[in-house]
């Protein structure tokens, strides 16, 4: 979506709002899609004396599978919009700041750069998700399993006397 500014740019507390469905289900993170519902943008620019500042958020709610247990879950994600927009820039290395093409902002990639680059590199159905047992693959969150754990080869002969002494 391409909003047209032309009528703040140069009048000082204009705001211009602006709301839009973004479609992000082409989206590949390490071969899996978690971005399958429309992410809704929303938000205004807003002229500051002079400056304007876009504010806004991009939402949507994402379909994810747990790094540890691998279990299927889904999880609201919500990436706040907030930086200056600017017709030219005098320093090129200021990446902060939007570029307007002629008077008209290009929202879609600003949304879709931000709600990218905020995406979790770690998805976890909970903090306290155990995960599998590298052994048998036991859901550990559904309890203990039934694995011995390993003995370090330099105790083995001390785990030997233990089980006689268990018998």
């Amino acid at each position: 979506m391409r909003l047209d500014l032309r009528d703040i740019i140069h009048t000082p507390d204009a705001k211009k709002s602006f709301r839009f469905q973004l479609d992000l289900s082409d989206q590949d993170f390490y071969g899996y899609k978690p971005i399958v519902r429309p992410v809704l943008v929303q938000g205004s620019v807003t002229n500051h004396a002079g400056a304007l500042v876009l504010e806004g958020t991009a939402s949507s709610t994402l379909d994810l599978i747990c790094d540890r247990c691998g279990k299927q879950f889904s999880r609201e994600k919500s990436v706040k919009l907030d930086c200056l927009v600017a017709q030219e820039l005098e320093d090129e290395e200021n990446e902060e700041i939007l570029l307007l093409d002629g008077t008209e902002l290009d929202l879609e990639q600003a949304a879709t750069e931000a709600f990218i680059l905020a995406m979790d590199t770690k998805n976890l159905c909970s903090d306290d998700c155990k995960g599998l047992c590298a052994k048998c693959g036991a859901d550990l969150n559904l309890g203990p399993c039934w694995c011995r754990p390993d003995v370090d080869p330099r105790l083995a002969a001390l785990a030997q006397l233990l089980d006689k002494d268990a018998e």
